[in-house]
């Protein structure tokens, strides 16, 4: 009965406002969510198997969620960027946002560049003559790409991008770095196919035979996306 007396005594503006001011924080703290994978988790194999995709996509990318969403909190301006525009400043923040924030936009970028059988499609023609005129053909880009996946020591990513100069590039990065960070030690340019080298995506099936991984991994590749990301970037 007191407790009803005193909600009347409150004017409902100010009732309401209190609320409101009390979700923030909450509605800071969940900035970024995880989406689904576009496509069962199943639907890549053989190439990629169904419980590495489960552990892979709801656990390592979930957690790279969390973790990035623990920093919103506690650095309130990242709430107000987008996940791209955080890669680009990101020598401004600690390590914990590097590592995370990097997590999430490349596993997100990731799931996107696979397909299942059917949806794959094949290099535009735009795409093949940029290939041609930076690599000499399409398999010598595969070839360089491989090279980038092998020859990166621990856990990374490889890359192709389109640089500043407009031109297609093969890159790779350490952790969770990608070209879009503004770091001395990376190769910049907007990515348009990347490939996770964290044992974590491929052991369960490959174990510690990466080379296969890599192989295999070019059956899933989603040419369709990678021909979108292309066209986007020259604009």
């Amino acid at each position: 009965m007191i407790f009803h007396c005193a909600l009347k005594s409150v004017a409902p503006a100010r009732l309401l406002s209190g609320i409101a001011a009390a979700m923030l924080p909450a509605l800071a703290a969940a900035q970024f969510s995880l989406a689904p994978l576009p496509y069962p988790a199943d639907a890549l194999e053989p190439h990629i198997d169904k419980q590495t995709m489960e552990i892979h996509h709801d656990r390592h990318h979930q957690a790279y969620v969390n973790n990035l969403n623990a920093q919103v909190k506690n650095t309130p301006e990242l709430a107000n960027l987008s996940l791209e525009a955080i890669q680009g400043q990101i020598s401004k923040y600690g390590p914990a946002v590097r590592n995370n924030g990097g997590g999430h936009y490349n596993h997100d970028l990731f799931w996107k560049l696979m397909a299942p059988e059917g949806q794959r499609g094949k290099p535009s023609p735009a795409l093949e003559a940029a290939i041609a005129a930076s690599f000499g053909s399409l398999e010598e880009m595969k070839k360089r790409f491989d090279q980038a996946a092998l020859s990166r020591f621990g856990s990374g990513w490889a890359w192709l991008i389109v640089t500043p100069e407009r031109k297609l590039a093969v890159t790779s990065t350490a952790n969770q770095d990608n070209p879009l960070m503004d770091l001395p030690d990376i190769q910049r340019g907007t990515p348009v196919l990347a490939l996770d080298v964290w044992e974590h995506a491929y052991y369960l099936k490959y174990q510690n035979k990466r080379a296969d991984y890599a192989t295999q991994w070019w059956n899933v590749v989603n040419w369709n996306e990678v021909n979108r990301r292309y066209e986007a970037a020259l604009k």
